[in-house]
């Protein structure tokens, strides 16, 4: 899950400049606020998933944050143009056009997938001696998606596909990761009452 975040996260940015473009070019700048509203909400989504995990982390929790990443990536595919059209309009220079514009469309999305990396931790980690470890390699995996998702796109989604078919396929990667946590959630649940009630009819 740590790597299919990842991979979304680098997608979606990508994408970027690429939505962008048709409002306020492909310049340097626009890739600047791009870079930079990644940054920034992947920070605020770190600080938030980590003050998260320590009130009752749990697996229902874990899944709304692919659900709700791909719920509030859909502006992005459903409503850029009317998004970006106004901010255009009223914003003559395309630095700082770019810039409300990468706030509008990717900084809730973005700031919800942040919040999974620690959130994973938490729920991993068993025991103090294991969190330094566990966190490393958690993010290890998160990165290596990043790289993925980044080659992947760059190299072949764009060639192949259109951008809201990327985005499309991104929404619909997380919101697969949501529930299959889900199930598995929900699986594990029903296993172990099963196996409380054998107990308890066996002491019986």
């Amino acid at each position: 899950m740590a790597f299919i975040s990842g991979f979304s996260i680098m997608t979606i940015e990508m994408l970027g400049a690429r939505i962008l473009s048709p409002y306020f070019g492909g310049s340097m700048s626009v890739w600047g606020s791009i870079i930079t509203i990644f940054m920034l909400a992947l920070a605020m989504g770190y600080l938030i998933g980590g003050k998260l995990s320590t009130r009752n982390p749990n697996a229902v929790t874990f899944a709304v944050f692919f659900i709700g990443a791909a719920v509030f990536s859909l502006p992005v595919i459903l409503f850029a143009n009317a998004i970006m059209e106004p901010i255009f309009l009223a914003i003559e220079d395309p630095r700082y056009g770019s810039l409300f514009a990468s706030i509008l469309l990717f900084f809730i999305p973005t700031a919800i997938l942040g919040m999974i990396s620690p959130y994973s931790v938490r729920l991993l980690v068993e025991t103090h001696e294991h969190s330094g470890h566990m966190a490393g390699f958690l993010y290890f995996i998160s990165t290596l998606g990043s790289a993925a998702g980044t080659l992947a796109t760059s190299f072949y989604f764009v060639l192949w596909l259109e951008v809201n078919q990327i985005l499309w396929g991104a929404v619909a990667a997380l919101i697969t990761a949501g529930c299959i946590i889900l199930l598995a959630h929900y699986a594990q649940t029903s296993q172990s009452v099963k196996q409380t009630s054998r107990y308890e009819n066996k002491q019986a």
